[in-house]
């Protein structure tokens, strides 16, 4: 990389650092590129031949706070194929990223509410890639037999993620009512997930019917 690539890159990067502080304080609606601009040190016009406009520097925003999770989706091959394992994984990328991007994220679902086409139409396009890789994974689990095959991957995919979120949002909110470390919660989110995802074996199944057989006589 040669010192004009050098310069173009740490300019890019203040921007999006920039961006970031600008929006979770002052919500989209609320941001305007001047201000970002001012916070990055540089002007106006320098933004504009980075970003054309606000929303596609808010979708830069969102992309490189998931970078870490897009990079570990895309090279899939390279994961274990164990369902626990693997979200797990995903798991703790994944709350990492809500944790160093909270009050963005507060943001956001604020102005979900005030602004919802604005905010949803941005938030989808940035964070789809990234969804429709984790329904791969599923689908690709469910042709070796590891994952039902009457799942419906979408909405299992919004409930393993949303639960994580939630997490996030209860344990910082309400931390004196929460007598539990995240490690714990994030393990049961996915050893909860993982049994609701898996098939019953064949001998589970025999094992639950003869329970069901033995509480019938009992009564």
């Amino acid at each position: 990389m040669n010192s004009q690539e050098q310069k173009t890159a740490l300019t890019r990067s203040r921007l999006l650092k920039a961006a970031l502080a600008v929006f979770a304080e002052a919500g989209i609606a609320g941001a305007t590129t001047k201000q970002i601009a001012r916070v990055a040190g540089v002007n106006e016009v320098t933004l504009f031949r980075h970003f054309h406009s606000k929303e596609q520097l808010l979708v830069a925003v969102v992309q490189q706070a998931t970078a870490l999770q897009t990079e570990a989706l895309t090279h899939q091959q390279e994961w274990t194929q164990d369902l626990k394992e693997d979200l797990t994984h995903y798991s703790w990328l994944y709350n990492t990223m809500l944790e160093e991007h909270e009050a963005l994220i507060r943001t956001f679902i604020g102005e979900a509410k005030r602004h919802p086409q604005v905010a949803s139409q941005i938030i989808a396009e940035a964070t789809q890639p990234l969804r429709e890789q984790l329904i791969n994974y599923l689908k690709n689990s469910q042709k070796r037999g590891k994952v039902r095959l009457d799942l419906r991957l979408e909405p299992a995919i919004d409930l393993f993620t949303g639960m994580l979120l939630a997490g996030m949002l209860r344990r910082n909110a309400i931390p004196n009512f929460i007598h539990y470390h995240r490690e714990d919660y994030i393990e049961t989110c996915v050893d909860i997930f993982v049994q609701g995802i898996s098939p019953l074996p064949t001998n589970n199944t025999s094992i639950y019917r003869e329970q069901q057989d033995e509480t019938k006589h009992r009564y």
